[in-house]
């Protein structure tokens, strides 16, 4: 529903859902797969500010009273469910779209978030098998604070993990293509699959493409940088654009190692721009996003008091590998666990607490053959 209606002025669009619902429930206001010719909930012109309000990333199959059984029992065809899309009015392949982060509201509903660990999913899935959740209290726009993580309290750094354009049919189906051929070299892709849907009848819910990675138009991005405040650029490939979002968080660590973050429903405000031209003339075909402000939060930066561990490309055996930042990323972080273990926690709260504070950062890749990863440990989350 817009409001300001005078003629040339910006306006401001709601997209609203009904937070007691799944997306299979409202399929009108969203969906789960990007495909070219899922239809517009809202047009907008460059200006315009369109309020999205957002599921979680499962779709409401957890609640405040949700168990380690519960978890298991998780169904991954709905993940992640999104608001939208929008229609850009004026956007064209070539552009370059303009979205601008205004304001994000932690779960307006009920306060509540959670943090899980999925067997089989995550950075360390096959070191940690079992199932566990953690329950957010999430204290408006402050902190957030858990009784399964006694003394934690993690500052509000909202984001939205996804946030994205359809692609184009050309676009779609090398997508497609590359990701079926990775799967067949033994890599891990998740091809187009109509169970869970939504839009769930039709071509596309067997040629849409599912939202687990990141690709050219965006999508399960994951960047605690793109907070308030900042704005996203982005290549548009379809007419319109068609920007979704969903999949917000309440806070994360970056690398969001067991997979999720402090994961919650929310509202997402996004004002649009539009630079005619600008991806083709410069050659753009990723995400780029910025923030001009002169207060660079603490968040954005390396905290105030933190503790780091490291790693290198080295496993446990004794064999050393050549340049390899994944194993070194996990050897930092398995230590920052062992770290965790010293304050008391045991190693799947450790693991949570990495996935929702703990930040990876590459420290350098050129000192052959061990390159090295950081983890760094905010300090001030300790009450």
């Amino acid at each position: 529903m817009a409001r300001k209606e005078e003629r040339g002025m910006p306006r401001e669009h709601m997209i609203g859902i009904d937070p007691s619902k799944t997306l299979a429930d409202e399929p009108g206001t969203g969906h789960n797969r990007w495909h070219e010719a899922i239809e517009p909930v809202v047009e907008a012109d460059p200006g315009d500010v369109v309020v999205y309000e957002t599921r979680d990333a499962f779709d409401n199959q957890l609640n405040p009273g949700s168990t380690e059984g519960d978890v298991v029992n998780l169904d991954l065809g709905p993940v992640h469910p999104l608001t939208g899309p929008v229609y850009v009015k004026g956007a064209e392949p070539g552009d370059l779209l303009e979205v601008e982060l205004v304001e994000i509201e932690a779960d307006p509903w009920e306060g509540w978030g959670y943090t899980i660990q999925v067997p089989g999913f995550g950075f360390l899935r096959d070191d940690f098998p079992e199932p566990f959740i953690v329950h957010w209290r999430l204290h408006g726009n402050g902190y957030a604070e858990s009784e399964q993580l006694p003394g934690v309290r993690i500052r509000y750094n909202p984001h939205p993990g996804v946030l994205g354009l359809a692609p184009n049919v050309d676009l779609r189906r090398r997508q497609t293509e590359r990701e079926a051929a990775l799967a067949e070299r033994g890599g891990f892709a998740l091809p187009p699959d109509p169970a869970g849907a939504v839009p769930s009848e039709g071509p596309i819910a067997g040629e849409a493409l599912r939202t687990i990675p990141p690709r050219e138009t965006a999508g399960n991005i994951d960047i605690k940088q793109i907070s308030p405040g900042t704005t996203v650029l982005l290549p548009v490939y379809a007419d319109g654009g068609l920007v979704s979002t969903g999949d917000v968080h309440f806070a994360q660590g970056d690398c969001e190692a067991c997979g999720t973050a402090i994961e919650m429903r929310s509202r997402v405000h996004l004002r649009f721009g539009l630079r005619k031209g600008e991806a083709e003339r410069r050659g753009i075909r990723d995400l780029q996003f910025y923030r001009d402000d002169y207060f660079t939060r603490p968040e954005l930066a390396a905290p105030r008091r933190f503790f780091a561990t490291t790693g290198i490309g080295v496993r446990k055996d004794g064999t050393n590998e050549s340049e390899d930042l994944t194993l070194a990323a996990r050897n930092a972080l398995l230590n920052m666990i062992e770290h965790l273990g010293t304050r008391g926690f045991d190693r799947q709260q450790a693991y949570a607490i990495c996935s929702v504070a703990v930040d990876l950062r590459i420290s350098q890749t050129v000192d052959v053959p061990n390159l090295l990863v950081s983890a760094l440990l905010p300090l001030d989350i300790f009450m």
